[in-house]
C-alpha cells in the first residue's frame, strides 16, 4: 500500500479530496441563492456578493498562493488552505445574516486560493513525466465531476434538508482531505536557489487582479463604459503594468516572467484563457437558457449536463495519458475545434428545443473538454521545472479563473444587447435566444483561435528532473 509506485496514486486521491471541494463550491451554491435569501432576508445585491466575495478572493489570491506553496512547502499549504476552507464552510452553514455569510465566503476564497495551485504541483513535483499527463488527466476529471454534481447536490439538500448542508458537507470531505494529506503526500518546496516572500509583487499583482476581476463582475450590472467599470479597468491595467516592471528588476521576483519565453508554456495559457472565456461563458447562460426559455428546474438543469461530464471524467484520463505519448499540441487543436462545433450545435437552440436537440452540443462539447483540458494542463505544467510548479500552476489556473470571469461579462453583454424587454414580457425568450445565438458564435471564434495556437505554439515537452531542484521528499 505504501511502496512508492502505489503511494503516489494514493497522493493523487488525496489532493483529488481538496479539489473535489473547491470545484464544488463553485456550482452548488447557486442552485441554494433563492433559499438563503429567503432565509436570511438579505437583498439581491447582497445575495450576488455571497457568490462575487468567494470569486474575488480564489481569483485575486490565486497566483500568490502558488508562490506560498513554493516557498513554505506544497504539503504545508495544502493543509493550511484545506483548514481554512473547512472552518469557513462551517461559518457559512451557522451564518445569520447577510454581513457574516459574505464573510464567510470570503475566507473560503483564501483556502481555495491556498489549496488550488497546491494540487497541481505536488501532482507535478510526485509523477514522473511519463505518467504526469494521465494523472492531470484524472485531476481534470475530478474537477468536472464535482462541477456536474454540483447542482444536484445543492438542489437535493436544499430541497429536501436546509441550504447550510451545502457547506456542511464539506466538513467531513475537508477533515478526510486532511488526514489523507498528512499519510500520503511528501513535502517538497523551492530550493533551486535563495528564497524570499516578495511582497511587493504580491500587493500589485493582488491590487490588479482583483481591480480587474471586480470590474468584469460590475459589467453585470454597469455598463462597460460607465466610470465605475472603466475606473477598475484603468487601476487593474496601472497596477498589472507596476507587477510586470517589478518582476522584471526583481533579484527573486515572485513570478519569474521569462517562464513565457517558452512558447508551450505561453501557447498552453493563451488556450486556456480562451477555453475559459469561451466555455465558462456559455456553460452560464446555457443554464439560464434551460431554465428561463425551456423551463426546467435546478436539479433537471443540473442533471442535464451529465452527459457531458460523464464523457470528460472517462476521456480526460485517457486524453491526459495518451498526451505523455504523443504530446499535447494536436489533442489541444482537436478539443479545441470539437468546442467549437459544439457551440456552434448549441447555436441551433430555440423555445422549442427538446433535450435531444441538446444532446448533441453536450456529447461534442464533454469531448472536446477532455480532449482540452488535460493536455493543456500537462502542456503548461510539463513545461516548467518542478521548482516551479507552484507558480506555473497558478499562472495557468489563474487564465482558467480570469477566462471564465471575463467569458460571462462579455457573453452577458452580448445577450444584453438583443434584450429589451423584461423576463415576463412574451418577447423575452425571441430576443433572449438571439443574444444567447450571437453569444455563442462568438465564442466559437475565440476557440477556433485556441486551435490555432495551440497547433502553433505548443510543442512535446520532456522537461529534465533536476535532483537538486526540489528538496527531497520528506515522508510524514
Amino acid at each position: 500500500m505504501f511502496a512508492p509506485e502505489t503511494r503516489k496514486w494514493w497522493t493523487l486521491a488525496a489532493v483529488s479530496f481538496g479539489l473535489f471541494m473547491i470545484m464544488l463550491d463553485n456550482t452548488v451554491v447557486n442552485v441554494a441563492l433563492p433559499s438563503i435569501q429567503k432565509g436570511l432576508g438579505i437583498s439581491v445585491s447582497e445575495l450576488e456578493w455571497v457568490v462575487n466575495a468567494y470569486a474575488l478572493t480564489f481569483g485575486v489570491l490565486l497566483l500568490s498562493g502558488g508562490k506560498l506553496a513554493d516557498l513554505f512547502g506544497r504539503r504545508f499549504i495544502f493543509i493550511a488552505g484545506l483548514l481554512i476552507f473547512t472552518g469557513a464552510s462551517l461559518w457559512c452553514g451557522l451564518a445569520g445574516d447577510a454581513t457574516s455569510l459574505i464573510a464567510a465566503r470570503t475566507v473560503q476564497g483564501v483556502g481555495a486560493a491556498l489549496m488550488n495551485p497546491a494540487t497541481l504541483s505536488i501532482i507535478t513535483a510526485t509523477f514522473p513525466p511519463r505518467q504526469r499527463g494521465m494523472a492531470i488527466g484524472i485531476w481534470a476529471g475530478v474537477s468536472a465531476l464535482a462541477l456536474a454534481i454540483g447542482p444536484l447536490v445543492g438542489g437535493l439538500l436544499t430541497q429536501k434538508i436546509s441550504w447550510s448542508w451545502i457547506f456542511f458537507i464539506n466538513i467531513p470531505v475537508g477533515v478526510l482531505g486532511v488526514l489523507a494529506a498528512r499519510i500520503f503526500i511528501d513535502e517538497s518546496k523551492d530550493t533551486s536557489v535563495e528564497q524570499r516572500l516578495d511582497l511587493p509583487g504580491l500587493v500589485s499583482s493582488a491590487g490588479g487582479l482583483f481591480a480587474l476581476t471586480f470590474g468584469l463582475v460590475e459589467t453585470n450590472d454597469h455598463a462597460w463604459t460607465s466610470t465605475r467599470v472603466l475606473s477598475l479597468f484603468a487601476i487593474a491595467a496601472v497596477a498589472l503594468a507596476i507587477f510586470v516592471i517589478l518582476e522584471l528588476r526583481q533579484r527573486l521576483p515572485m513570478l519569474d516572467l521569462s517562464l513565457f519565453r517558452n512558447p508551450t508554456f505561453a501557447g498552453a495559457n493563451v488556450v486556456m484563457l480562451l477555453v475559459g472565456l469561451a466555455m465558462f461563458g456559455i456553460f452560464f447562460f446555457n443554464s439560464l437558457f434551460l431554465q428561463n426559455i425551456l423551463h426546467y428546474g435546478a436539479i433537471r438543469t443540473g442533471a442535464t449536463f451529465l452527459p457531458m461530464t460523464v464523457l470528460v471524467i472517462l476521456v480526460a484520463p485517457t486524453a491526459g495519458k495518451l498526451s505523455d505519448r504523443i504530446g499535447p499540441r494536436w489533442l489541444m487543436g482537436a478539443g479545441m475545434t470539437l468546442l467549437t462545433v459544439s457551440l456552434l450545435l448549441f447555436g441551433t437552440l430555440d423555445a422549442h428545443s427538446t433535450f435531444w436537440n441538446v444532446l448533441p452540443g453536450l456529447l461534442v462539447g464533454g469531448t472536446g473538454m477532455a480532449i482540452t483540458m488535460a493536455p493543456t494542463t500537462a502542456a503548461a505544467m510539463g513545461s516548467v521545472s518542478v521548482d516551479k510548479a507552484g507558480v506555473g500552476s497558478a499562472v495557468i489556473n489563474s487564465m482558467r479563473q480570469v477566462g471564465g470571469s471575463l467569458g460571462i461579462a462579455i457573453m452577458g453583454a452580448l445577450v444584453a444587447t438583443e434584450v429589451s424587454v423584461t423576463p415576463f414580457d412574451p418577447r423575452y425568450p425571441a430576443q433572449f435566444v438571439d443574444g444567447y445565438h450571437r453569444a455563442l458564435h462568438v465564442g466559437a471564434a475565440a476557440l477556433l483561435v485556441g486551435a490555432a495556437v495551440a497547433v502553433v505554439a505548443v510543442r512535446k515537452v520532456r522537461p529534465a528532473e533536476s535532483p537538486v531542484a526540489v528538496e527531497a521528499p520528506v515522508r510524514a
